[in-house]
């Protein structure tokens, strides 16, 4: 990761000279600018060659070029962000303390043009990163350490995320060391079983691995966790643990000592109080911003349905909502007008999982309706359910009664926060899910909200819709 990491450091170095110069050419043009102070006078290119200094400095300080951040998404720009801001911040406080009359529209453009163009450069490179890891380049090589089922367990979710970048290379269960030649089965190939705990370093030597993971603490203990990480000290490789906290995210724990032991503390979800509130603004504001720039191009689409078949230009579909409220979700119409009354004839060629119903190639779907799923433009009106309060743009999927009738205590969490027009299923394949794994995003993004989520949710919202994958 070495190589990757200079190749972050480069470009961010041309990202931020880029923006700086930019803030400075577009508020000053070409002229030599200067910054008066009690002390003395400043050329702005000066200033501009501290603010870039300043800033690249605290890119390395807030660790955004990270081993263990980098190519990981939320967090790696989270960093990016704080870093930035923190600077801006400090700046803003400099110029007080001395009296310095920074130039306002010069530090407005430098910030979020510099921050916007970081942000888009780091996931350029992690589009780059990821389609490396996939083909197996820039991996961690991992040994896994843990019972035989926990151990298994975790080299699977391993296997399963490629773009994670950790490939599985060996196993250490406690009991296995008398078993010579032992494989174990992960997604469809082997990996070798090293020893037991005991056996990790050999392991390591034999595989050459870059980091430890253990699966589960209590087949080690608290003396054999101790004695693993000592022994890793001697030897330059990771040691990560699993907390057995399943769907909760980073954000969420936090490692507290408390007499003497390392406990792991998990904050409540934030879909209440403060938070939520920011979230309607966000919803309210987007929503009616969107509705205003996008009214000519929805007047021509509803044109479209209204002269190429017969029946209303809007759908109205009954679904469920925040506390389990039912209200009726707006889209517009992509079927024929008789489409529920056809819909017994086709159950039987139901290609949906779960209580759910779709078909990829549904009779009752019209020339310009199919065009419209393609396109996921059919889910424009409902910014009118995030006006009226009903739905938020990010959120888990719209269910409908049929569903919510079937959902178990756990699953009825979905209904904590309300539905949303786009989300982690929406991103995630759309109707290529199971139903399992649709019910497993809405809860883990119900559990772990956050406005950076949601904001990388919009974003990746806009790939998911031009590539229609998952749509029909």
């Amino acid at each position: 990761m070495l190589a990757y990491t200079r190749q972050l450091a480069a470009t961010d170095l041309v990202a931020v000279v880029a923006s700086v110069s930019a803030a400075q050419s577009i508020r000053f043009g070409f002229d030599p600018a200067t910054l008066a102070s009690s002390v003395s006078v400043f050329s702005y290119s000066l200033v501009s060659a501290v603010l870039v200094s300043c800033w690249l400095v605290a890119l390395a300080v807030f660790r955004t070029r990270e081993g263990r951040v980098v190519g990981s998404g939320a967090e790696e720009y989270r960093r990016v962000a704080h870093a930035s801001f923190a600077l801006f911040g400090a700046v803003a406080i400099a110029a007080f303390l001395l009296q310095l009359e920074l130039a306002r529209g010069y530090l407005a453009v430098a910030l979020p043009v510099g921050l916007a163009t970081l942000i888009v450069s780091r996931w350029l490179w992690r589009k780059w990163l990821v389609r490396q890891r996939a083909a197996g380049a820039f991996s961690t090589t991992v040994v896994v350490v843990g019972s035989h089922l926990a151990a298994v367990n975790m080299a699977r979710m391993f296997e399963r995320d490629a773009a994670a970048g950790y490939r599985v290379v060996g196993v250490c269960v406690p009991g296995w060391s008398e078993a010579p030649g032992m494989r174990v089965d992960i997604s469809g190939h082997s990996v070798p079983v090293l020893g037991d705990a005991s056996d990790v370093l050999d392991a390591l030597r034999k595989t050459r691995a870059d980091m430890v993971a253990v699966s589960n603490t209590e087949s080690l203990g608290g003396d054999g966790m101790r004695a693993l990480a000592w022994q890793l000290e001697a030897v330059d490789v990771d040691l990560v643990v699993s907390t057995g906290v399943v769907d909760v995210a980073g954000p969420r724990l936090l490692i507290r000592p408390v007499a003497g032991l390392p406990l792991l503390h998990v904050d409540k979800p934030q879909y209440r109080g403060a938070s939520r509130v920011g979230k309607l603004c966000v919803d309210l504001l987007g929503a009616a911003a969107a509705l205003l720039v996008l009214s000519p191009f929805l007047l021509v689409i509803a044109i479209l349905i209204r002269v190429t078949s017969h029946g209303p230009v809007f759908y109205r579909s009954e679904r469920i909502g925040l506390n389990g409220q039912p209200f009726a979700m707006l889209k517009f119409r992509t079927m024929e007008a008789d489409a529920d009354a056809r819909r017994v004839e086709l159950i039987g060629r139901n290609e949906a999982a779960g209580p759910l119903f779709k078909l990829r190639d549904d009779p009752r779907v019209t020339p310009v309706g199919r065009w419209l799923r393609r396109l996921s433009i059919d889910e424009l009106p409902q910014l009118i359910n995030v006006l009226a309060g009903q739905m938020s743009v990010v959120g888990p999927r719209p269910p409908l009664r049929s569903e919510v009738v079937t959902y178990t205590g756990d699953v009825r969490r979905r209904l904590l926060v309300k539905p949303g027009i786009t989300g982690l299923w929406q991103v995630s394949g759309r109707s290529d899910l199971s139903w399992e794994e649709s019910v497993r995003l809405d809860l883990y993004y119900v559990e772990n909200w956050s406005m950076i989520q949601d904001l990388l949710i919009v974003w990746r919202t806009v790939g998911a819709v031009l590539l229609a994958k998952g749509a029909y």
